[in-house]
């Protein structure tokens, strides 16, 4: 039998940036390559991927690239490892249309781009790939499983068990899941953010109930604020406007060639003429629905535009009502409490829906219990989430029989290795792990160093010093010039600048007379006397940039 070692490069205790390796024998098969939201501080990063040198240094093992399904933190991380490789890549046909997009605009369309089923099999690299629809919040979501000689592996996150789902594009294949646990299963990685909530998601994750009043009962107009994301949550509010004979405009360009593409794909059309063209609307238009739709943090800053009138196209009025249909997500709370502090400023009737009402389409404990107990596997992973959502639905996995030993909980990095059906070892780790973070404006890798520089900039301001001194002599003909922002206040702090001028006239004086005088180390040293000095005087530790100029006179 073969070796299998399985390890995670992004997407254990943590939000987004999901990516796993499936190693049978000497192949390697990568799941899913996402993005992750930065943090507040992490100031001018737009996103997170993942440090790939494993996959990078190993490409010439790699299978295969598999997505499965069509979210920024399982896919938006492809065209980052693309640059430093060539592989075939395997997706649901909605995935597909994005990533032939994408490669066309890397100019890499010689890759192979594969079609994976809602269900069937796919050899990869003589391996038998089995794909199987869930219930998510986009159509075409898929879970996976890789036969091998020790069993499957399977890989199912992101999901639902809902049986009154009759959309093709959204049903969780539960007779596929079960022939598959008639074959045997060696290990499943399963989703647990929401282990700790109990009963079934659904019928949580449906909010049609819910906005029908909020609907019937307005006076004017009702805007939705929505992750572009969540689809099925779009479909609910276009059926309940037309319930309502309310047309739809769809602020955000990208939502609108969103809804296009679904329509241009057979995935879902909206009835006929409802749909508000940005030509035709017009913010005297007084009975319609207003779409206000974003990734991440931004359909909060686009709703905060709108509501201190940043918007030239649209102003709020007493008459419209709010319904914020998108909870916020780590990463977004200061964005999100901005704008609803701003939505209450413009006195509109504002609608939050209850995160413990309405929950996400992510399995919650019955519906991890349940597939589970359909797999049967010998050995539960938990993934996606924190660390104590692993704990819940290890305790889940508990509850249905699964004794300690067959419950795995990695770090990222961290491999779990199996051969002859049993786990053998947790105690080896990837070499290099960690992550990479990309710039708002040039889209190029940020350092941590650079990260940090932001930070300090940001708390403790900075002090540029300038001088000019004589090629020749090393005598100082110009400054010391002492330029401050964000430290003190100059006017108040007169003796400060006096004294930083005189450690700069003091260290070139010093080097000079010792013979030792070399233009770098003499701002190095330069930088540290003025650190402490500055420290000892106001607690700050602002960047200190030191600039010596010499003039050849």
């Amino acid at each position: 039998m073969n070796n299998i070692r399985i390890f995670a490069l992004g997407g254990l205790d943590e939000y987004g940036k999901n990516m796993y390796c499936i190693e049978i024998g000497k192949k390697l098969f990568v799941v899913n390559c996402g993005i992750k939201r930065p943090e507040d501080n992490q100031f001018g990063v737009e996103y997170i991927v993942n440090d790939f040198s494993y996959v990078i240094e190993n490409k010439d093992r790699l299978s295969g690239i598999i997505i499965t399904h069509f979210h920024d933190d399982m896919m938006d991380g492809l065209p980052y490892l693309l640059k430093e490789l060539e592989a075939d890549i395997y997706a649901p046909n909605l995935c597909t249309i994005f990533i032939k997009e994408e490669l066309k605009k890397m100019r890499k369309s010689h890759l192979r781009v594969k079609i994976l089923p809602r269900y069937g099999k796919t050899m990869i690299d003589g391996i038998e790939l089995t794909s199987f629809g869930l219930t998510h919040s986009t159509p075409d979501a898929i879970g996976i499983s890789l036969k091998t000689d020790q069993g499957h592996i399977v890989i199912a996150e992101q999901f639902v068990v809902d049986f009154d789902m009759r959309d093709n594009a959204y049903e969780c294949d539960i007779a596929a899941i079960t022939d598959i646990g008639k074959e045997g299963v060696l290990c499943c990685l399963i989703e647990s953010s929401y282990a700790d909530k109990e009963g079934f998601t659904s019928p949580r994750h449906k909010i049609s109930n819910i906005i029908r009043p909020i609907i019937e009962d307005a006076s004017g107009r009702v805007f939705f604020t929505l992750y572009e994301q969540n689809f099925f949550r779009m479909r609910e509010i276009i059926a309940v406007a037309a319930e309502y004979k309310k047309k739809i405009f769809f602020f955000d360009e990208q939502m609108r060639a969103l809804i296009n593409l679904f329509a241009a794909n057979d995935y879902y059309k909206m009835p006929e003429k409802m749909m508000i063209t940005e030509k035709q609307f017009s913010n005297e238009i007084d009975d319609c629905i207003i779409v206000v739709s974003g990734d991440g943090a931004n359909v909060f800053n686009v709703m905060n535009k709108i509501a201190i009138n940043e918007e030239r196209t649209i102003e709020l009025r007493t008459t419209d009502t709010v319904v914020i249909a998108s909870p916020m997500v780590p990463g977004t709370e200061k964005e999100a409490n901005l704008m609803e502090n701003e939505l209450y400023k413009d006195n509109v009737n504002i609608f939050k829906l209850d995160p413990k009402q309405v929950l996400a389409l992510h399995p919650a404990s019955e519906d991890i219990k349940m597939i589970l107990s359909l797999l049967k596997p010998k050995y539960v992973l938990p993934v996606m989430g924190d660390y104590r959502n692993f704990v819940a639905a290890a305790n889940l996995a508990l509850s249905i029989g699964f004794t300690p030993d067959k419950i795995i909980i990695l770090d990222n990095g961290q491999i779990a290795t199996f051969a002859d059906e049993r786990l053998i070892s947790t105690s080896n780790y990837v070499e290099k792990i960690g992550e990479i973070m990309i710039g708002t404006q040039d889209n190029r890798d940020i350092t941590s160093q650079v990260l940090r520089d932001r930070t300090t900039l940001s708390t403790d301001g900075v002090i540029i010093v300038g001088v000019a001194i004589n090629y020749n002599t090393k005598e100082i003909i110009g400054g010391p010039d002492v330029q401050s922002r964000g430290v003190i206040y100059v006017k108040d702090s007169e003796y400060l600048i006096k004294n930083i001028g005189k450690i700069v006239v003091d260290v070139i004086s010093e080097k000079v007379d010792n013979g030792t005088y070399e233009n770098l180390e003499a701002k190095v040293e330069l930088r540290n006397r003025i650190e402490r000095y500055v420290l000892r005087e106001t607690g700050k530790r602002p960047m200190i940039i030191p600039a010596i100029i010499e003039i050849n006179v």
